[in-house]
């Protein structure tokens, strides 16, 4: 531990709590879109593919944030004010696939030990949170970085940008394009660290149905740092994995890396208003 001080104050342990919160997604307001329309894009944190907290832009906080739509790319850290929520509204006036990514700076944070280890242990990372637990330790200190992206339609699915590498050093990217499939039919996920794949690492998908149903699956990356899965419901669509390791540097004693996908499958080619519908704000 390389900040041995206790904290006493109950405001600042759930300061904490958000702060290292397993799960961050980029969320549009809605996936299918048309020419003319406002993307609303939303940045939300809490666990099992639930809105627990939303996050307002942040400049200082954010080092990537780019719009692809076919070849054509925009930095949004021009566009977007600070502290706005959603993060972005951006008109579309191009048809096809698009996509989005939002890369954090790294933060550091000090954690009390037995929230460390719930975290580890929600994480995947069972080893560690059992070596952990019987620490003299009475807090960590993370640091962590962001890596999200999504991907939605404009009036036709065309394009390949979903399997684009946008060379992050943690990334997700998609073998097939999942608005132009079926029911019952697979998708690839290749996940890379730092220009490599990651092996044998945990991985998750969670999906949303418009009922609020979430349905989560785990799984381990292969040698090639490929996950498998099958597009078995209409809804929202989450890949979250996340990288633990011991830090090479002075301020932390463990480095995360998290990133996260999302996109939507439906065969109607059309959904209900995803941030309203299926849970995510207000109905009204």
């Amino acid at each position: 531990m390389k900040h041995p001080y206790v904290k006493l104050s109950i405001v600042l342990s759930a300061i904490v709590l958000l702060a290292f919160a397993p799960d961050t997604f980029l969320l549009p307001e809605n996936f299918y879109l048309h020419k003319g329309d406002q993307l609303n894009l939303h940045v939300l944190t809490g666990s099992n593919f639930a809105k627990e907290g939303e996050s307002r832009y942040s400049a200082a906080k954010t080092v990537t944030f780019n719009i692809y739509e076919g070849s054509k790319k925009t930095d949004l850290t021009k566009i977007a004010k600070d502290s706005a929520a959603p993060v972005i509204s951006y008109p579309l006036n191009n048809s096809g696939l698009g996509i989005v990514e939002m890369n954090s700076k790294a933060e550091v944070t000090d954690i009390p030990r037995d929230q460390f280890v719930t975290y580890l242990s929600e994480l995947g990372f069972d080893n560690l949170a059992e070596k952990l637990k019987n620490s003299n330790s009475l807090y960590f200190t993370e640091k962590s970085t962001r890596y999200l992206k999504t991907l939605f339609t404009v009036d036709n699915p065309s394009g390949n940008i979903y399997e684009k590498v946008m060379n992050n050093d943690f990334e997700i990217t998609l073998k097939q394009n999942p608005y132009k499939k079926n029911y019952g039919e697979d998708i690839t996920a290749l996940i890379n660290y730092k220009g490599k794949p990651l092996k044998n690492s945990p991985a998750y998908l969670y999906i949303k149905t418009a009922s609020g149903n979430v349905y989560p699956q785990k799984f381990d990356t292969d040698a090639a740092g490929l996950i498998y899965f099958t597009l078995s419901r209409d809804g929202i669509y989450m890949i979250r994995c996340v990288h633990l390791e011991e830090s090479t540097s002075k301020d932390a004693d463990y480095e995360t890396n998290s990133t996260s996908f999302t996109f939507a499958f439906s065969n109607q080619n059309e959904m209900p208003n995803t941030y309203k519908e299926f849970g995510f704000g207000n109905k009204h």
